[in-house]
């Protein structure tokens, strides 16, 4: 087992605690990480951009002009791809951009990522953050005593004065612990848990 340094929101040691070293010390494979974030922006990705192939543009199928003696290019259809209101060369078509990512990998590459915040030094363990009332300020407050920024926030159950005080900020997301994943881990340059919610991520 590790042990982590727990503080409370004026930036106060106040105990310790120990985490487990099957989740927070774990040897880190960047590939996997690379893999198991690849698959979750695909799985993000809706696939509905969508063209019209010549053969599905609604036109009249008339030769617009006679073939000779006009002295222009001979043409064929309205829907022909080179003229205006016709059809898409090799435009996209709905499709699914799925991966699907085996458990035991997601779930490794969860605890590389947890393991690399941790071994930066770049996690940081509260004993509570409750904040008394709704105050960007009051939220700016706490950030600026730990000298952080660009960070990801992890509750155990709602936590609604936080959430709301830190909407306006842009470089904080907060979320409780059944959502935690390797993107928003990695893409936020600190992590802050609540003692609490450590427990139920191990």
């Amino acid at each position: 087992m590790t042990v982590i340094n727990v503080y409370n929101l004026e930036a106060e040691k106040t105990s310790e605690m120990e985490i487990s070293d099957e989740v927070f010390n774990v040897a880190i494979k960047k590939h996997i990480l690379h893999q198991v974030v690849v698959g979750q922006l695909m799985n993000r990705r809706q696939g509905s951009a969508s063209t019209k192939g010549r053969s599905e543009v609604i036109s009249s199928g008339k030769k617009l002009w006679r073939q000779k003696g006009t002295g222009r290019a001979r043409v064929g259809s309205a829907s022909s791809p080179i003229r205006r209101g016709g059809g898409v060369i090799f435009g996209p078509t709905p499709r699914k951009y799925t991966q699907k990512i085996p458990k035991k990998i997601r779930k490794a590459a969860l605890n590389m990522a947890l393991s690399d915040k941790f071994i930066s030094d770049r996690m940081l363990v509260l004993e509570d953050f409750t904040l008394p009332e709704v105050k960007t300020k009051q939220f700016m407050a706490v950030m600026k005593k730990f000298k952080i920024n660009k960070a990801l926030i992890v509750v155990e159950t709602n936590n609604e004065n936080l959430e709301k005080s830190s909407r306006n900020v842009s470089w904080v997301k907060v979320m409780r612990h059944e959502g935690i994943n390797v993107y928003d881990i990695l893409n936020h340059e600190h992590l802050i848990m609540v003692r609490s919610a450590v427990a139920k991520v191990e």
